[in-house]
């Protein structure tokens, strides 16, 4: 059986992102592994995608193709909302609860994100783990590219 990874967006923009080529080359080595798990974006990841431009957003649904696409329900909203209430992620940055939220719902082990602002940082891992642990959900390693 495969572990599950979830990917958030900035994941995949920095697949072809060249204002960063040192990112993208990491990211690049990490797509290389993805064939060891399975892999899974949600709704959220497909909005945002829908607004860049053309050319990039058919190439960025090409790099995510085999992933399977998650909801977002209502228990995810509920668990976005108690990271929130919380403190985890400010209320501005709703989106980026929901990423952990749907991960952690769905018992995906590993978010692999770019997000250092709000996402990959000590602190959040920290509070993400704690109101998992009150809300009866299993933790989330939050990791980008390179630690996969």
């Amino acid at each position: 059986m495969k572990s599950k990874v979830y990917l958030d967006t900035s994941a995949i923009s920095a697949l072809f992102d060249m204002r960063s080529p040192e990112r993208m080359e990491m990211t690049k080595a990490a797509w290389k592994q993805l064939k060891n798990y399975d892999v899974y974006i949600s709704e959220i990841v497909m909005e945002e995608l829908s607004r860049v431009t053309e050319s990039l957003r058919k190439n960025m649904l090409e790099s995510v193709e085999n992933a399977t696409v998650l909801p977002v329900t209502k228990a995810a909203q509920s668990l976005a909302d108690a990271y929130v209430e919380r403190g985890v992620f400010p209320e501005k940055y709703y989106d980026d609860a929901l990423h952990v939220a749907i991960a952690s719902i769905h018992q995906i082990g590993i978010l692999l994100s770019w997000n250092f602002t709000h996402l990959v940082k000590l602190k959040t891992r920290r509070l993400v783990t704690l109101v998992n642990t009150i809300e009866n959900y299993s933790p989330v390693e939050i990791i980008s590219p390179p630690e996969l």
